[in-house]
């Protein structure tokens, strides 16, 4: 079957002050109808820039999208028009930004910007639009949503400006939805509410899901296939199973071993990764991990590496085979 999405080689840099940053470093994968991905990695690891990337929604300047081809439904959206990108963005491709306090408009209702892209997308009218608005907010649980659509965003809490979030990216029954750490500052208990329900939703409509956060506990729920990211690159890929029960890369094994488990020993102690993420201004020779790689080796320093494939399309980029170690 035929990938709904093909990412191959992307690279977003940004010009500054400073110098030249290379957020996203050549990143390459797919994703299939119905699949949910997981993309993880400390914060400024490019995951976030490189979802911006596909939809063209890097600001220029100080950023652009140097290099790499974004294959939608076999078309290149790094080469279509603003007309046709404008088209995919919110109707085939919606993202739920990751706070929704500064992605809502202050000082429009909830209901406007709901139905705003269903009469934008859809072509419906404003009373059709505001009704399926209503019924959007009832889809992801919303009590009284006919009533809310009146309200403003500052009248609802963490938990229910995400659901409208949702339901704004589900209004146009998009394939992919891009969900960039949805569930950051809210409690855990809601945080298990709207992912339960982003995971139903794409079941439902068999919608693909990509999502971007740091809480590997979420990744390994919810996520099918799993793709770890280090200073703009993919260090490691594969299925959920695979990365969970075989991680291959230091830096994913590191990132393991610094969180819990209900499985593990209560006394034993959480071992942290040393050392602080590169600076992407300056990223150091060979690979971007060597400083803090207990692994480390003489080639580190001197050669990038490629991902490669160890079996059932688990990919790892290191000069080392952890397992000998």
């Amino acid at each position: 079957m035929k990938p709904l999405l093909e990412v191959k080689n992307l690279h977003t840099h940004f010009l500054t002050d400073d110098g030249l940053v290379k957020a996203v470093g050549g990143i390459s994968y797919d994703l299939h109808e119905g699949e949910t991905l997981g993309l993880v990695g400390e914060s400024g690891c490019g995951k976030s820039v490189s979802a911006l990337s596909i939809l063209r929604l890097i600001p220029n300047p100080p950023g652009k999208v140097v290099e790499g081809e974004v294959f939608f439904e076999g078309r290149d959206l790094m080469k279509v028009s603003e007309d046709e990108i404008r088209e995919v963005r919110g109707n085939k491709i919606a993202m739920i930004f990751q706070e929704p306090m500064t992605s809502l408009n202050p000082v429009l209702t909830i209901g406007y910007q709901i139905a705003e892209p269903l009469t934008l997308h859809k072509g419906l009218s404003k009373e059709e639009s505001w009704k399926e608005a209503g019924e959007l907010l009832t889809k992801v649980q919303i009590p009284e949503a006919a009533a809310r659509l009146r309200a403003y965003p500052h009248l609802f809490s963490g938990g229910m400006r995400q659901r409208v979030m949702i339901a704004m990216g589900l209004g146009c029954n998009p394939k992919l939805i891009i969900a960039d750490e949805p569930t950051t500052a809210l409690d855990v208990t809601i945080q298990a509410q709207l992912l339960e329900l982003m995971k139903g939703l794409t079941r439902d409509f068999g919608t693909a899901l990509i999502i971007i956060t740091h809480n590997l506990g979420v990744v390994a729920r919810y996520a099918d296939r799993v793709n770890v990211m280090y200073a703009g690159r993919i260090v490691e890929k594969g299925s959920a199973k695979e990365i969970y029960g075989d991680p291959r890369h230091p830096y994913t094994i590191g990132l393991m071993a610094s969180v819990p488990r209900l499985d593990m020993d209560v006394k034993k102690k959480l071992i942290p990764i040393e050392g602080q993420p590169p600076d992407l201004l300056h990223i150091p020779a060979g690979c971007a991990f060597r400083p803090r790689c207990n692994y480390a080796v003489e080639k580190c320093q001197e050669v990038i590496p490629e991902l490669t494939t160890l079996a059932d399309k688990h990919e790892v980029a290191c000069w080392v085979d952890v397992r000998r170690n």
